[in-house]
């Protein structure tokens, strides 16, 4: 596995991968890696020649600074999980000055989209992921990019600069990856404590009642039992709950059995941020 920490140098080494014709996978990070990675990882392994993993903490996307300050660096742990999965060819971890040698002052049309659930709640965020998602793209110039559906809106804001911008790459979204108890893997729960860590299986139980709730209450009366759900557990305190149709996002107003839909929520647990969602099945 090869470690590059320079545009220069990632740029030259995967010139010599594209002259030999190899499908290049991609799996874009800020690590702190856990299975959920691993998982991204593996199945670009599966479906390309040489997977490239980019390493870096993109302060553009945080609307919270301490959350930025705090968000787990550990880099050397990283590695050695990347080298043990043998499914990483390159990991590129540039430092700040390297992605951003100047400020970057260019505004992406996201429409709506980012003024809803997310987008709503973490202003400019979006315009941070898609900062560092092109500056990427340019760099590696993968074939196929891959993203979890935890971040199911990044996921529908990466497919949508892929669209505006032409770039030829392939958008594979990939399933959550889930604690035992439930709770989706993010680098987040690092930073819960063991108690709040086993409490946390409340979101993803609760999002499990969504579907059968939705056959005997409206879309309001099911977000409002959502809430109270999660709440009854402290200190979980949920930032939005949402219903939305699973490929515009957009809120879901009257039950059709015919629309793909998916329950969005954002919880938060002391200062720890958790979002989480689930495909609703009526």
């Amino acid at each position: 596995m090869l470690i590059t920490k320079t545009i220069k140098d990632t740029f030259s080494e995967l010139s010599k991968i594209r002259q030999k014709n190899l499908k290049i996978g991609f799996v874009p990070t800020m690590g702190a890696l856990h299975d959920g990675h691993l998982s991204l990882i593996k199945q670009a392994k599966k479906e390309t020649d040489y997977v490239v993993v980019s390493i870096f903490v993109n302060p553009t996307q945080f609307n919270n600074y301490d959350d930025y300050v705090k968000y787990p660096r550990i880099v050397d742990t990283d590695i050695v999980k990347l080298e043990k999965s043998k499914c990483c060819d390159l990991v590129f971890i540039p430092d700040e000055k390297e992605i951003y040698p100047e400020p970057d002052n260019r505004y992406f049309d996201l429409g709506y989209l980012e003024e809803i659930m997310e987008g709503k709640y973490r202003p400019n965020h979006f315009q941070g992921v898609a900062k560092v998602v092109t500056k990427l793209f340019d760099i590696i110039q993968p074939d196929k990019a891959y993203f979890g559906k935890k971040d199911y809106q990044q996921l529908i804001i990466v497919k949508k600069i892929v669209n505006d911008f032409k770039y030829k790459i392939d958008i594979i979204a990939c399933d959550i990856v889930r604690e035992s108890h439930g709770l989706a893997m993010s680098s987040r729960n690092m930073r819960l404590s063991k108690t709040d860590f086993h409490n946390a299986k409340i979101i993803y139980e609760t999002l499990q009642k969504v579907s059968q709730w939705l056959k005997n209450y409206t879309i309001e009366e099911t977000k409002t039992l959502v809430k109270k759900n999660i709440e009854t557990v402290n200190p979980f305190k949920v930032e939005y709950v949402e219903i939305a149709d699973s490929e515009t996002l957009l809120p879901i107003e009257n039950i059709s059995e015919n629309k793909k839909m998916h329950c969005f929520v954002a919880v938060y647990c002391n200062d720890v941020r958790l979002i989480d969602n689930i495909e609703i099945k009526l």
